[in-house]
């Protein structure tokens, strides 16, 4: 007896909880106060979760909750992220949101920025101060657990559009760039560089300066060429964003001073390429790199409007200059 005793009063209770359950899930939901928000970090439980939407006045119970995401297989597929409810929600819809990481926004990042362009448009759209991002941009863990082949961050962070939540992290949304990078930067690209000879860090290096010095599209490919030519024939690069990069608080304005400035990256000064990018190139710049135009040309001058003036000689190439320098005056 008293077993079938403790069996009744199992099934009672059973019953009891099926019935609170059920009546849960046909009762209207409540209505959230307005800017009900709610945070769910990496490694939250469902328990937790539950919990918080409960005293924030999103659901009426947290049991009948987490029972209804168990039962339906939805348990562990709640995201990270921040999600605002401004309406009264069903459970499935709950779910349903919680399984999409929440508010995000779109953040373009342009092809050319510099890593501190970089963070301090991160710092400007809100994400955290630019000084976190460059202190973990110089983390030589990050480095290594990102895959950067090398001791910079410079050239890696590839120039896209990204979704970010307002609960990532710097080192997340760091990562995210690298690992676009990584995806984007296909066997294919690492072929092609193998076949060149080239390391990625020396193909980023010479893309980045590639992106810098290209104010048209079609160009890329073109000064490409060049910069092979003279690498080539042991020429300088010639290159002024190069001795721009290593100039702190660059005001616009290159001297001759700049020019003459001791320097690894100082094109004028040393052959070669310079130790590493000094920007972060598109893909349409890196395709440039590895699929150069086949050409003569050794020089190129600025036409004052994006475009390129491109010369053989030295001789044709001091006629240009003169030509376009007289112009923009």
């Amino acid at each position: 007896m008293t077993i079938r005793r403790g069996l009744a009063v199992v099934l009672v209770l059973a019953t009891l909880g099926a019935g609170a359950v059920a009546l849960y899930l046909v009762a209207a939901p409540p209505v959230p106060p307005a800017g009900a928000r709610l945070v769910v970090r990496e490694g939250d439980t469902l328990s937790a979760i539950a919990t918080r939407l409960a005293r924030l006045g999103v659901i009426r119970s947290a049991l009948a909750f987490r029972l209804q995401a168990r039962f339906a297989g939805r348990d562990r597929r709640l995201q990270p992220g921040e999600y605002r409810f401004d309406a009264a929600l069903g459970t499935r819809a709950i779910l349903d949101l919680l399984a999409t990481g929440g508010v995000h926004a779109e953040v373009t990042i342009p092809e050319g920025l510099t890593v501190r362009e970089v963070a301090a448009l991160l710092e400007r759209v809100g994400y955290g101060s630019a000084e976190s991002f460059l202190c973990v941009g110089d983390d030589p863990d990050f480095l290594l657990a990102a895959g950067v082949p090398g001791p910079q961050l410079e050239g890696f962070l590839f120039p896209d559009t990204y979704r970010l939540t307002p609960v990532m992290t710097t080192s997340e949304i760091l990562g995210l760039m690298v690992r676009r990078f990584h995806e984007r930067f296909d066997a294919e690209h690492h072929r092609k560089a193998i076949a060149r000879g080239m390391s990625v860090n020396e193909v980023l290096t010479l893309a980045s300066i590639v992106e810098k010095e290209s104010g048209v599209a079609a160009e890329r490919p073109l000064i490409a060429g060049v910069f092979y030519n003279r690498l080539r024939l042991g020429m300088p690069l010639q290159s002024d964003p190069t001795i721009i990069y290593a100039i702190p608080n660059f005001n616009g304005d290159l001297t001759r001073a700049d020019l003459a400035r001791p320097s690894p990256y100082n094109t004028y000064q040393v052959t070669g390429l310079p130790p590493g990018p000094i920007a972060n190139p598109g893909l349409a710049a890196i395709d440039a790199v590895l699929d150069p135009t086949d050409t003569q040309y050794l020089y190129f001058v600025s036409k004052n409007d994006g475009s390129h003036v491109f010369a053989a000689t030295l001789a044709e190439h001091n006629h240009n200059v003169a030509r376009y320098q007289k112009l923009a005056r």
